[in-house]
Parts: C-alpha cells; sequence; structure tokens
C-alpha cells in the first residue's frame, strides 16, 4: 500500500532526533500524515473525490429490452452525484454494450478492468454474460458485485468469493412455483417452455424438485435458443399435449411471444412467468394486456404503477426520482425500479465500506449486510448476507397480474 511504502521512505529521509527542530518534526508528521491520507483513495478505480464502477448490458440484441436496466441505475447514480456522491466521492459510471454476447460481455469487462480501472463490476445481465465473466474477474479479485441473474452459480463464495448475485436464486424460485402448484392444483398438467442454457435449466430443475412426488405430472418441456426468431412451434406442442398449467422460463422477448401465441390460440391455460420477465412494460404490453392478464409470478419487489402501493412512502420517493432522473422513460416498466433497487443495494455497500475502498473491503461488506431494508422491495424483505451464504434478495410472494397491476395470491 502507498502509506507503508511513502512512511518507509520518509522516515529514512528523515530520522527524528533531539536536535530536530519543531518545524522538520512537523513536517515529518504532515508528510507521514500526507501518505496515509493518499492510501485511503489509491485503490484501484478510487481517487479522492471519484470512484469508478463498471458494467456490461444488453442494449442491443436479443435482450436489448433489459438495457432499461443499466440506464435506472445510471440515473441513480446521477441522483446520487446531484447530492454529493458517496462519502464525498461521485460515482463515474461505465456502462457498456454486450449484445447479450458472453464473448462481448468479457471483452468489455477486461477493457473496464484494465483500461478504465474500475472498482468493481456492477449488475451484469445474464447467465452465461456472468458465467463467462466469472473466472477472470476472481482470478483479477475484482468484485463482480449484484448480477443480475439468479444462477445458484453467483453464489458460491468458497469457489468464487469475489461474485455475488441480486435477485431470488433461478432454483429456489423454480422451487417456489413447484411448491405453490404442488398446494394450490395439485392435479396439474404441467408445460414447460425454457431457455436451452442455465437459466431455463435452473428453474426447470428448480420445478421438478418443489413439485417433489407430482414431477410427473410435467407433460412436456420444451427448449429454445436465446436467438430463435420465435418459439410459435413450442407453444403448438405444449398444447397438443393437454396441459393447462404452463410456465414459461424466458426473457421478455420469448415470454412475450409466448404469452401473444396462447393467446391467439384461444387457448387458457394457467401461466406462470419467472420473476425476471414479469414486466408490464417490456414483457405484457408487447405480449397484450388483455393476454397477459391473469399472468402469474414470483413477486418480490413493489410495482410503481400498482395502485396499492400509490401512498406508499418508498414508491413516492422512487416516483419522484424518476421523473426528474428518467424523463420519458416508462414507469410501468418495472425494470426502472429494480435498478433503482440494485442501485441502492450498492451504495449501501460503499457507504458501508467508508474510507476503505479496497477491492477487498468492498466485497468484505457485501458479504457482511445486516438487516438492510431496501424500502421499494415487498415488505418482509430484509438484505442479509454472510461470508458462507451471498444470498441477497430471498423473499418472495406469489402474484397475479390483473391487467394493470399485482393481486398478491393468499
Amino acid at each position: 500500500m502507498l502509506q507503508k511504502s511513502l512512511q518507509k521512505v520518509l522516515r529514512r529521509l528523515v530520522r527524528p532526533c533531539p536536535a530536530m527542530g519543531l518545524t522538520a518534526a512537523v513536517a515529518l508528521a504532515a508528510a507521514l500524515s500526507f501518505a496515509h491520507a493518499a492510501d485511503r483513495y489509491t485503490g484501484p478505480g478510487v481517487t479522492a473525490d471519484e470512484i469508478r464502477i463498471g458494467q456490461t448490458m444488453p442494449y442491443s440484441g436479443p435482450a436489448s429490452a433489459y438495457g432499461q436496466l443499466g440506464k435506472a441505475e445510471a440515473a441513480y447514480f446521477r441522483y446520487l452525484n446531484d447530492r454529493g456522491g458517496i462519502n464525498g466521492r461521485k460515482v463515474r459510471f461505465l456502462s457498456l454494450d454486450d449484445g447479450y454476447s458472453a464473448p462481448k460481455a468479457l471483452e468489455g469487462v477486461r477493457k473496464l478492468v484494465e483500461g478504465d480501472d474500475v472498482a468493481l463490476i456492477f449488475g451484469t445481465l445474464g447467465t452465461a454474460n456472468n458465467l463467462a465473466i466469472r473466472a477472470w474477474l476472481n482470478g483479477k479479485k475484482v468484485p463482480q458485485l449484484f448480477v443480475a441473474g439468479g444462477s445458484q452459480a453467483f453464489n458460491d463464495p468458497k469457489r468464487f468469493p469475489w461474485t455475488m448475485a441480486w435477485q431470488p436464486a433461478l432454483h429456489r424460485e423454480g422451487v417456489f412455483f413447484g411448491e405453490q402448484t404442488a398446494l394450490r392444483t395439485p392435479q396439474a398438467k404441467i408445460g414447460v417452455l425454457y431457455q436451452n442454457d442455465d437459466f431455463g435449466k435452473e428453474l426447470l430443475a428448480g420445478l421438478r424438485a418443489g413439485l417433489g412426488d407430482r414431477a410427473g405430472q410435467i407433460a412436456s418441456a420444451q427448449s429454445f435458443q436465446a436467438t430463435d426468431p420465435t418459439i410459435d412451434s413450442q407453444i403448438i406442442n405444449l398444447k397438443e399435449a393437454g396441459v393447462d398449467a404452463v410456465f414459461l422460463f424466458a426473457y421478455s422477448r420469448q415470454a412475450a411471444q409466448a404469452i401473444r401465441k396462447i393467446h391467439e390460440m384461444g387457448w387458457k391455460p394457467q401461466i406462470y412467468l419467472t420473476l425476471g420477465s414479469a414486466y408490464i412494460g417490456s414483457t405484457f404490453k408487447p405480449a397484450g394486456i388483455d393476454a397477459s392478464t391473469g399472468v402469474m409470478t414470483a413477486g418480490f419487489i413493489k410495482e410503481a404503477t400498482d395502485p396499492a402501493w400509490k401512498d406508499d412512502a418508498a414508491v413516492k420517493e422512487w416516483r419522484a426520482w424518476f421523473d426528474k432522473y428518467l424523463p420519458g422513460a416508462d414507469p410501468s416498466d418495472t425494470l426502472n425500479i429494480v435498478g433503482y433497487a440494485y442501485a441502492q443495494t450498492l451504495e449501501q455497500v460503499l457507504r458501508q465500506a467508508g474510507e476503505d475502498l479496497s477491492r477487498e473491503n468492498i466485497l468484505k461488506q457485501a458479504a457482511n449486510l445486516k438487516n438492510v431494508r431496501i424500502p421499494v422491495l415487498l415488505p418482509g424483505s430484509l438484505i442479509n448476507t454472510t461470508p458462507d451464504d451471498y444470498a441477497v434478495v430471498t423473499h418472495m410472494r406469489l402474484q397475479r397480474f390483473n391487467g394493470a397491476s399485482w393481486d398478491a395470491v393468499e
């Protein structure tokens, strides 16, 4: 560290002795104090007045609807900077387009770390992209915080201590769906549409685990590739299998296609949608609001346009922020409030780190969040992380879309 190096050099150059004058002694003390102060902001990505945070996000490509998440996070950091930043430092947020391509994500992350000297990587979207950058970031000991993907692979502190997710884990979400289905509609004949990668497969495995002895009620599981232009044939196959409950483990584009196709066919199964796509703006509007009415999901955050929250203090505060910092954006796009919550969680970590903004301490604080309440998460949701368990958001409830907002399913 710079502090120890400067102190060693200064002590060799100026050795205190009884004959030393007061001026020299004061100068030595000031120099050592400077060395100590300098050490507080000379970690990677940190200066006396700035902290640099990096990200890649699909602003183009098959998952471009999720680019709004990065825009909302950038807006929150602008808001923080207008209020003086974090512990006196402004946030410089560098978010690059990865086109939802794992090689491009790795290329972008290497540029951010080696070229732009960021302190950490924050909120990169997608299971495949985050798996592609995980080993490299862990090898470099760069925090990969609050991954925008729910794979269990991102809660593995023994093997990958520098990587941490944020949203409820995919497997746990799948278990939740399976348990709810077994409880509420035990005779359901189940069909699944899933993305053929770790994202879709973890949700499907969780669903099977949650169903337990009833896992045999999955009559058909249809896969697709993220780049497939349409999933119509898979939906037709599910209908022909005679299922009456359909689980959509897909991102917004394919989820919207599936909901719209089901509606066009005049088919009326109960639709369950992964929480990562249960967004009015990016999924239900493209699918059609009428077609989307009745869809159920695992909720974890307050919907800003839900009348149930119109008098909620946290949502009112969010709306004031949204109107000022995201003019022209769609308030019904849940990604805007989700991005706000992601950024608030990182803010908590950096404030908790205080003046020690080394990568090691940033990670330490992220792994030691205690009863942190992010106000726009659902009531009862508290964030508690430990060095052995990096699960951040864990609280979920079953909820149904009523055509305008979400109703809790009791």
